[in-house]
């Protein structure tokens, strides 16, 4: 069965952190961090619709000015999400420039944001473009505790690492994965076209009573057609973590964020013997990331955000992290 997102690290292990997920069946995608975009392209960019950075340090957030400009003649809102502070982090870069040549007639292009408190939104803002960026306070959407974006198809959870400032950290759940089974629309003689992915979209939604319209064919129940046409299974699942210090409690966030995703991403900045650097600079080690990838049943792992100065051994912190993930019982630090 296909994934509905198609995760990809958007630079290499050494650069800006940051996640692109693009949606295989529609024009749509996220990020999990704002670092350098260069990699990506316009089209890409184009095409996100949220964002969910970690924290305001420069490698996590200089992304913002490029999306920004690329966005800014686009008429669908640009929806962010960043730790406590950060509605204030982004109204000072859209003050940071002159916008004389906006105003009541531009394109009503928008950024809302949202603050997570280590529990709820708490905090939302608006700003808008024919209103020049002026910060306009809202009312934050109603989630679950934990859940920072929720729709049909998939939900967003965060949780708060301590990296001497609030980090976070955000995994993502599909509700259930849907997939046309391979050969079966020639042998039916049926269509394809938008209809399928209406069909699935309501199949992840458990609108199995709906009723969708078959170009040709006319209406037909939903209920009907589910088991014959349709692959049903559990959703999938990833996890972003990066930037955290090497502590208990930061491990017991991690391992529950990310307990049995599909993938895990996860930062690996300094080597094991190291280790000394890295509770002083409050990242974690290549060791550490294996393991709490193991102890939470992670099926793949994924390691970026290497510290520069292993740049010479560019293979070591991979090769660690993978020895603790495969470990087969837990050793002594």
């Amino acid at each position: 069965m296909s994934w509905l997102v198609q995760p990809r690290l958007v630079n290499g292990p050494f650069d800006d952190p940051g996640l692109y997920l693009d949606f295989r069946f529609g024009r749509r995608a996220m990020l999990f961090d704002l670092g350098d975009l260069g990699s990506l392209s316009p089209r890409e960019l184009l095409r996100v619709s949220h964002v969910f950075v970690s924290h305001a340090h420069v490698d996590h957030f200089i992304g913002f000015d490029r999306l920004l400009r690329l966005c800014l003649h686009r008429p669908g809102p640009l929806h962010l999400v960043g730790p406590p502070g950060f509605i204030d982090h982004v109204e000072h870069k859209l003050r940071g420039y002159t916008w004389n040549l906006i105003d009541e007639s531009s394109v009503d292009f928008q950024v809302h944001v949202g603050e997570f408190n280590g529990l709820i939104l708490d905090r939302f803002a608006v700003f808008s473009a024919q209103h020049v960026f002026e910060r306009w306070e809202g009312q934050p959407p109603e989630l679950p505790s934990g859940v920072v974006y929720a729709d049909d198809d998939l939900r967003i959870e965060a949780t708060a690492l301590d990296h001497g400032i609030p980090s976070l950290a955000f995994g993502l759940r599909e509700t259930r994965r849907v997939n046309v089974r391979r050969g079966v629309l020639e042998t039916l003689r049926l269509p394809k076209g938008p209809w399928l992915n209406e069909a699935k979209q309501l199949l992840r939604a458990g609108r199995e009573d709906a009723v969708v319209q078959i170009p040709g064919k006319g209406p037909a129940e939903l209920a009907t057609l589910k088991d014959s046409i349709f692959l049903t299974g559990p959703g999938q699942s990833l996890a972003y973590v990066t930037d955290a210090a090497p502590t208990p409690e930061n491990a017991e966030k991690i391992l529950s964020l990310a307990a049995q995703v599909d993938q895990l991403f996860i930062e690996a900045v300094f080597p094991e013997r190291d280790r000394r650097l890295a509770e002083a600079a409050l990242h974690l080690t290549a060791t550490e990331a294996g393991r709490l990838a193991r102890k939470a049943g992670v099926k793949r792992l994924n390691v970026f955000h290497h510290s520069a100065r292993y740049i010479e051994t560019p293979d070591a912190l991979r090769v660690e992290a993978l020895d603790a993930f495969h470990e087969p019982t837990d050793t002594p630090a």
